[in-house]
């Protein structure tokens, strides 16, 4: 029998170590064969300062991710998109994170792309290289092992829209407003935001927000799914500590269990059924017979 288990094992370890590999591949929608020049549009991205994207990670696993540029509405520099991307990676390595707050300064979300860094770049291939750029950091972004909430106050226009649906969850607080302004720009969302949209509100009223342009209030967002709670406070320090309490109740446990649980919805949302099955198998694999479980077990065998 040892010999034959340990066969089994093996097979097993060789099976996951694949899958693990796989994994890290789908990491980027975008390589060479696309036409995607990374490193140059690193290049120029840095050529645009300003701003900056904090992290701090909180010992209950909660990540805190700021966007820091609050003269221009938090809009995105070149420097700050390549420090979103080294905040991510920062985050698909903290093996203790639960959950992530992603939030503005000053009392606002993100105005989009910053229109200096816009106009310098806008010849089609560094366009479309930003665009791959953008699209695998928040492709990363979105997942993360982490339940994700974007905390909306004042405005999250046009990329900072975009940036809103790469967050599992968004809440808004009073006055606040999420517009895909793209078509005013002569533009349609290029950081995979439509794609996203129609995945949140489903097709109809994607098209409706998108051909429309429209602000989009706290009320509105509730009535599409697109917001899950309108907070009470308006102020920075009271919307973070509600926005805090809200995740909590999804958060609560050993980062092994919310971590998988994110780890199943995400294959079930993106795989199609049978690898998606698969998926969860292994995934269950790693938390059957863990200490959560067993703990569970002695201490309740069945649910009151």
């Amino acid at each position: 029998l040892f010999p034959e288990m340990a066969i089994s094992l093996w097979k097993n370890l060789l099976q996951t170590t694949k899958e693990r590999i796989l994994q890290q591949r789908r990491v980027s929608l975008y390589n060479g064969a696309h036409g995607y020049e990374e490193e140059l549009i690193k290049k120029k991205l840095q050529q645009f300062a300003g701003g900056s994207i904090n992290l701090s990670k909180e010992d209950n696993g909660i990540g805190i991710l700021t966007l820091n540029n609050p003269k221009l509405m938090n809009a995105f520099t070149g420097t700050m998109m390549l420090e979103l991307q080294e905040r991510v990676t920062e985050l698909e390595n903290w093996k203790d994170g639960k959950g992530l707050i992603i939030y503005g300064a000053g009392n606002t979300f993100c105005s989009g792309s910053d229109l200096n860094a816009v106009k310098a770049i806008s010849n089609s291939q560094d366009g479309m290289n930003m665009c791959m750029f953008m699209q695998n950091t928040l492709t990363r972004l979105m997942r993360l092992p982490l339940i994700s909430v974007a905390l909306v106050q004042g405005k999250a226009v046009g990329g900072g829209a975009e940036l809103t649906t790469a967050c599992d969850f968004r809440l808004m607080t009073p006055g606040s407003e999420i517009r895909f302004v793209h078509k005013h720009m002569g533009l349609v969302p290029g950081w995979g935001g439509a794609a996203r949209l129609v995945r949140i509100v489903g097709s109809g009223a994607a098209l409706r927000l998108l051909s429309g342009a429209a602000r989009v209030d706290p009320e509105r967002a509730l009535r599409l799914g697109l917001s899950e709670e309108t907070l009470a406070s308006s102020d920075e320090t009271g919307a973070l500590e509600e926005a805090r309490a809200w995740l909590s109740q999804y958060t609560e446990g050993p980062a092994s269990v919310i971590r998988a649980v994110k780890k199943v919805v995400t294959a079930g949302r993106e795989l199609p059924l049978e690898a998606a099955l698969r998926t969860e198998k292994d995934i269950f694999g790693t938390v059957w017979g863990g200490p959560a479980n067993l703990q569970a077990l002695v201490r309740r065998p069945k649910h009151k």
